[in-house]
This record gives structure tokens, C-alpha cells and sequence, in this order.
């Protein structure tokens, strides 16, 4: 492994110039077409950010997974709390627990797409990749987006060189979804110099090693959430036991009680009342990060399944010869190739959002936090997509290993039960749907910022268009119109509900629910679309390599239309009736037709090429 210290890595540029390139505004994906060329893919990294994946993924994989299969049992704080500790300081001395943290402060500050590459590649580490993804994100960005000079001058130093270890308290037993609920309360001692703080908070990750707590309490009365910074020396702060997990268990859990916190009135962080915006900003960022891990995860998935299939042999073959195992694999490829092309666009344009908000003036950290609100929607999406991708990847390379998969010592049971907490934090996937949806609506009917009204004037005569046979599907013509009638199948049923159910349609969680799974195969199928399409205009792959990830594409796109027939005839049954329900079932099957592939062969010419490969091709 290369060990030379990250901390000594020159500070990066954008892989691509943003000379003359212009953020697109958040959810304009929905209303406007993208240029392929306007979009970053993977192939364009530069070499400092390979080095930077590489170094991460090296020391994951020699300080967890190949420890982990050597002895054949997972990392568990019950026993092993030490053991993590001492592997996160290893982690510090690289310089990867400051990856979010400026130069000033003993950090390397990556731009926002390199620290989606950070950690993607954080995944190898299984548990570890919470233990330090709490360090790097959740535990320190608040500091680095609020704090005061003289704050950040106190805790990042520490932070990056991990000599203090961070967490992140907000949950309590009351409070979860609804945080702004919390029952923590803080109030002014005599001379109004502390902040004496009682109350608990649940499920606190690092919480039973953390020297640092960011913590969410009401002030006296307030109706809103403050930001603090606690220590745990400052006293009245204690830890319950580690939680006894379904997974991750190398990863620190506890409840953390506060019994008369003295905390200095200079510790508090940001502006009084500012906490749940701050709270919900830090959420943003951990939901796309959560992503690009997630994503990674899939790709794991791929390539142990690929190794055990190649080896495992059954009616004198081996198991990767087997129809059913192609497909298993090559869906897992598919997925992964699709959800990656989305989390790095997204990346990249929250690049493009950050040097548009310098150059108008803004400071950096309102430039960073404006570019991640910016794109809430979309990591919304990406969350609630890549965590459930990478649950059904695991389970499908659960199933390719049979038996074998079940048992400890391969570690992919311990996978299986590690990706199911993706779906349940950084907010429940049910929440950031019903969340993607919120925010859309309140920017095309509060903020006028998505122009979803002229969007909906133009459907009647779309429609009338796809009535008509396309004269060709030269080209990407035919894909192009699925990815654009799958966003116009969002406006017409997402708008037609909101006209018949107005206010009432925010009761209806399950039909917003189906809106959001459309809004997500959009963004998603468009992506992946993108990709291979700059992919071929900019000659990077060809041959052999192009078709198949050409397939990838198809593939995706053509389950996504299966998806999103489902998605909009449950949300047609659930409310309409009579010519209603008629007509918006026969414009469902108008944007919705054939797309005439063989998916099965797709998926068998993915999986063996993904043998060739070795494990994930791509």
C-alpha cells in the first residue's frame, strides 16, 4: 500500500475546466435537456483523485476487509473498541480524516465530487466506513460550515490528525424524522457565561469513543433547534453501553445522556434558533455521500460474486456459466453503472454551484452550503436509489455464494446485514421521498425557482406528438424520448393529482411515494444515458468495452419503464375513477411503450464480460 500521507497532496483542481461551464439550477433536470458533454463521468478523474481513491481503498481493504477474512469474524465494538479506535487514528495519519477540512486547519479539502470518490471508496471498509464517514462529515462539517474562526481554530486541527474524535448527536427517543421535536433543552446558568444543558440523545455514532459532540438542543423556550459544541471533559456528559446491532458492528452506537452540561456560551455554533438548518444542511451532504458509498457497495457485490461464481463449480461447471447467475450479476452491474453516472453528476455540478456562488461574491462556506442546497432534491433521490440498489445487490451476491454466503466466514452475511441500516439513515428512504417531493413543489410553487407550470402547459400537445410513430430511432433518439416521456409522465400525474387532491395530496404518502420513484428512474435513466453518450462522442471507450456499457444503459432504461408503469397505475388507482382514470392510464401507455431489447442476452454479455474483467468491469 502506498503510505505516504495524504496530508502532503497538493490541493486538486476540478478534473474538468470550469471555464464558461454554468451550474444547471437544482431539479432543472426535470424541465430542461442536458448536454452529454455538460456532464462528469468517472473516466475524467485526475491522477491526484485516483491516487486519493486508491490510497483510501488500500488501506480499507488491508486494515478491515483482509483482516476480517483472515480471521473469519467481523469487527464488534463489545470487543474490538480499541481495535477501531486505533484504526481510525491509522486512517488520521494518511490524512483521511481530513478530506473535508482547509489546508489551514491540517486538512487536504476536497472539492465535493473528490469527496464522493473518498467515499465510495470508504465502502471497502464495511463498518469503518461509518466510523469515519461520522468523523469526516456528520461530526465535522458543521464546524467547518458554521463555526467561528477561533471555533474551527480549536476542534479541525484535532479533528483531521485524530487526536479528537467526533459525533453527531440529534436523534433522541422522542424525536427521529421529526427532529425539530427533540426534548434536549438548554438553558443560561446565573452570569449567562454556559449553557447548562440536560436531556439524551439515541443511536450516536462514535458517541462511546468521541471526544467532540455536535448536539442539537432548545434553548429556555425556543421553538427551533441550537447548534453545540460539547466536549466530553466539560462534564455532565455520559455514555450508555455499545448498542447490540443487527450490523454494523465495528462501528461505535450508544445513547449519550446529559445531566447538567456546562457548556461555554462561545461553544455554541452558528446562530441561536439556526440548529435545524444546520442539521438539515449536514443531512444533505451525508445523503449523497451515503450514495456514493452505497454505490460502491454494489460494485463489491459484483466482483466477489463474479470470484465465487468463477470458482464454484456444480453438474461439472462453474456456477458463472448458469443463466440465472448472469443475470444476477449482470443487474448488479447494471445497477451500479447506472447509480455511479448519478452521483458524480451531481458532484460535479455542486462543483460548478460552489465557483458560481465565489464568483458572485459569497464566501466559501456560504458558497458550499448553497451549492448542497442547491441539489437537495437530488441527493434525496440518490440516497433513497443507491441504498436500496445496494441492498438487492448484496442479497443477490448472498444468493450467488448459496450456503456458502450464509456462513460468517465469507463476510458477505456481514455485508448483507450492514447495507440495511443505508435505508433507515441519513433519514428513512420513505422520508427523502417524501422530502424530494416537498422541496420540488416548494420551488415551483413558494420560490418560482423550477418553472413546472409552463413545463405543464406544454404536456397536451407532447402528448399529441407521441401519439404519432417516430419516423426513426437513429441514433440515441429512442432512448432520448424514454428519458424524456418518463419526466413527463412525472409532471402529468404528479400535476393532475395535485389539481384533483390540492392540500390533501400531502396525506396521500403512498401516491407521493410513487411520484418520487418516477422523479428517481428520471434522474437516474437520464444519467446513465449521459454518460454513455459522451462516452461515445469523446471516443474514451470502444469496441467490446462501448457496447456493453451501451447494454448497461438499455438495460437500466428498460426497467425503469417497467418500474414507472407500476409506480403511475398504482398512483392512478389510488384516487381516480370513471374518464379520469381512463384517460391517464392510455397517456400512461403512450409515454410508456415497448423498448423493444433482449435484456436477458444484455445481461449475460454484461456478467461475462465482467468475467473477462475479473470482477466489475467498468
Amino acid at each position: 500500500m502506498d503510505t505516504e500521507s495524504m496530508e502532503s497532496t497538493p490541493k486538486t483542481t476540478h478534473p474538468i475546466s470550469n471555464q464558461n461551464k454554468i451550474a444547471p439550477p437544482g431539479c432543472s433536470f426535470l424541465i430542461q435537456q442536458t448536454n452529454p458533454q455538460d456532464i462528469f463521468i468517472t473516466e475524467e478523474w485526475t491522477e491526484e483523485a485516483r491516487m486519493i481513491f486508491n490510497t483510501t481503498k488500500e488501506f480499507c481493504t488491508k486494515e478491515i476487509f483482509d483482516v476480517i477474512k483472515s480471521r473469519g469474524a467481523e469487527f464488534d465494538v463489545h470487543d474490538d473498541l480499541e481495535e477501531v479506535v486505533v484504526i481510525l487514528e491509522k486512517a488520521a495519519n494518511l490524512g483521511l480524516c481530513g478530506v473535508s477540512i482547509a489546508e489551514e486547519f491540517g486538512g487536504i479539502d476536497l472539492d465535493f465530487n473528490e469527496g464522493l470518490l473518498f467515499s465510495e471508496a470508504t465502502a471497502y471498509g464495511f463498518s469503518f466506513a461509518t466510523t469515519i464517514g461520522a468523523q469526516v462529515s456528520i461530526g465535522s462539517l458543521p464546524i467547518v460550515y458554521y463555526g467561528t474562526q477561533a471555533q474551527k481554530q480549536q476542534y479541525l486541527p484535532g479533528i483531521a490528525d485524530g487526536s479528537l474524535k467526533a459525533a453527531y448527536a440529534l436523534t433522541e427517543p422522542s424525536s427521529g424524522s421529526d427532529a425539530n421535536s427533540g426534548k434536549t433543552k438548554a438553558v443560561f446558568n446565573t452570569d449567562k457565561s454556559k449553557f447548562i444543558i440536560n436531556g439524551q440523545k439515541l443511536w450516536i455514532t462514535n458517541g462511546g469513543f468521541a471526544d467532540v459532540f455536535i448536539v442539537f438542543s432548545k434553548i429556555e423556550a425556543d421553538e427551533n433547534l441550537s447548534a453545540f459544541i460539547v466536549e466530553r471533559k466539560f462534564g455532565g456528559l455520559t455514555t450508555g453501553a455499545e448498542e447490540k446491532k443487527l450490523g454494523i458492528k465495528g462501528s461505535s452506537t450508544v445513547a449519550v445522556f446529559f445531566e447538567n452540561c456546562e457548556v461555554p456560551v462561545e461553544n455554541l455554533l452558528g446562530e441561536r434558533n439556526g440548529g435545524f438548518k444546520i442539521a438539515l444542511n449536514i443531512l444533505n451532504t451525508g445523503r449523497i455521500k451515503l450514495a456514493a458509498s452505497t454505490m460502491s457497495g454494489c460494485k463489491i457485490a459484483v466482483e466477489e460474486s463474479v470470484k465465487y461464481a468463477k470458482t464454484r463449480e456444480q453438474f461439472n461447471q462453474p456456477i458463472a456459466n448458469f443463466g440465472a447467475i448472469k443475470h444476477k450479476i449482470g443487474q448488479m452491474g447494471v445497477l451500479a453503472f447506472a447509480t455511479e453516472a448519478a452521483v458524480y453528476r451531481t458532484g460535479y455540478n455542486i462543483n460548478l454551484k460552489v465557483d458560481e456562488f465565489l464568483n458572485n461574491g459569497k464566501t466559501e462556506n456560504e458558497s458550499k452550503l448553497g451549492a448542497i442546497r442547491e441539489y437537495a432534491v437530488e441527493c434525496s433521490l440518490l440516497k433513497v436509489k443507491c441504498s436500496e440498489a445496494v441492498d438487492y445487490c448484496i442479497d443477490e451476491c448472498l444468493q450467488v455464494h448459496g450456503g456458502m454466503g450464509y456462513m460468517a466466514e465469507m463476510g458477505i452475511e456481514m455485508g448483507y446485514r450492514d447495507a440495511r441500516i443505508t435505508r433507515i439513515y441519513e433519514g428513512t428512504n420513505e422520508i427523502n421521498r417524501m422530502l424530494s417531493l416537498a422541496e420540488l413543489t416548494k420551488r415551483a410553487l413558494k420560490t418560482k425557482e423550477v418553472d413546472l407550470v409552463s413545463a405543464g402547459k406544454k404536456i397536451p400537445g407532447y402528448l399529441a406528438s407521441q401519439m404519432l410513430p417516430m419516423k426513426s430511432n437513429a441514433g440515441w433518439k429512442q432512448e432520448e424520448r424514454i428519458v424524456k416521456n418518463i419526466k413527463t409522465l412525472f409532471l402529468l400525474l404528479s400535476g393532475r393529482a395535485g389539481q384533483q387532491l390540492q392540500k390533501k395530496l400531502a396525506d396521500e404518502q403512498e401516491m407521493v411515494m410513487n411520484y418520487a420513484n418516477i422523479l428517481g428512474e428520471a434522474y437516474i435513466a437520464e444519467s446513465v444515458l449521459l454518460k454513455v453518450q459522451k462516452i461515445e462522442k469523446n471516443n474514451i471507450h470502444t469496441g467490446v468495452d462501448f457496447e456493453i456499457r451501451k447494454k448497461a444503459m438499455q438495460v437500466y432504461l428498460y426497467e425503469a419503464l417497467n418500474i414507472c408503469r407500476k409506480e403511475a397505475y398504482d398512483s392512478i388507482n389510488a384516487y381516480a375513477s370513471g374518464q379520469e382514470k381512463f384517460w391517464l392510464k392510455k397517456m400512461t401507455n403512450v409515454l410508456l411503450p415497448d423498448y423493444d431489447i433482449n435484456a436477458k442476452d444484455f445481461r449475460r454479455d454484461i456478467a461475462e464480460y465482467f468475467y473477462e474483467k475479473g470482477g466489475y468491469g467498468f
